[in-house]
């Protein structure tokens, strides 16, 4: 069986499986969903590895993905093998799901089943700049998480029941798509994180191994009998002197900004979260 990278795979002429990367923070699903939209209407791609590295991220793309991971099997007939490769956890670990297998390194770091909102109070500190920060809103929860003041027991508790609905929907996709029971979900789903091991006897994934185990259960899914070529989606990446093109000054100045504080994971401040913050501070390839 053989790893192929194409730089630009205009036509693909074999039996072919597909490797898709899903790292960093899930900002957003449009990159990764653009090539699994793409390659997945190929008569010729048999089936798809997602190789994930993420500490999860944003609620609603991470959703997006599970669903269209979810689909490309149930619309497109192509199973779909999740490979943990150093981390899988929360968003990226509710997007695994989707797949038909999951396959995790012994390591690997799994689950932080949960959601997380983070919020900072700069209260004091307009105080003492002599800032003087207000709002003139239309409801009693207009201006909720304003970090210009301390929020209120009443939003806490409101805040507290909309993450334990978005908990559940978590919750339920684990228990429709391992075929586990809710008590069973309920005893894992603390936050807490696990190892490929750990998550194998949890039964959170089904097995352990490396990518090339993740390809060979791909292949067999696809019912693939000959060696079928594996390659991954060109990175699109543009060179930021045409990402900044037609920009002015401090527009490029302000989207430079924006990039960094979203590679750091600094922008997440007021989102609903499938996230394990732990994870922020792993390097991923």
């Amino acid at each position: 069986m053989r790893l192929v990278s194409f730089a630009q795979p205009e036509k693909i002429t074999q039996n072919s499986i597909l490797l898709l990367d899903l790292n960093g923070v899930i900002f957003d699903s449009k990159a990764f969903l653009k090539k699994l939209k793409k390659y997945r209407e190929d008569d010729l791609v048999k089936a798809v590895v997602v190789r994930i590295n993420s500490p999860g991220g944003v609620v609603g793309p991470s959703q997006e993905i599970y669903e269209e991971l979810k689909r490309t099997k149930e619309e497109f007939g192509k199973p779909v093998v999740a490979y943990a490769e150093s981390l899988a956890a929360s968003g990226a670990y509710y997007a695994a799901l989707g797949c038909d297998h999951i396959v995790a390194q012994q390591g690997a770091l799994l689950g932080s089943i949960g959601v997380i909102m983070e919020f900072v109070n700069l209260e004091d500190l307009y105080k003492w700049a002599k800032v003087e920060r207000f709002s003139i809103k239309t409801g009693v929860y207009k201006d909720i998480g304003a970090e210009y003041r301390k929020m209120t027991q009443p939003e806490k508790a409101y805040l507290q029941d909309l993450l334990q609905e978005v908990l559940t929907q978590f919750k339920t996709a684990i228990v429709e798509r391992r075929k586990m029971s809710i008590e069973q979900v309920d005893e894992v789903a603390d936050g807490r994180i696990f190892t490929g091991t750990g998550a194998q006897k949890l039964k959170l994934v089904d097995s352990n191994g490396s990518l090339e185990d993740a390809i060979k259960v791909a292949a067999k899914l696809a019912n693939i009998t000959d060696k079928p070529n594996v390659f991954e989606a060109p990175k699109e990446k543009p060179m930021l002197l045409d990402y900044l093109s037609g920009m002015s000054e401090e527009e490029g100045h302000s989207k430079i900004i924006d990039q960094l504080s979203s590679h750091l994971g600094l922008n997440l401040s007021g989102q609903l979260l499938y996230l394990y913050p732990a994870g922020l501070g792993t390097t991923f390839r």
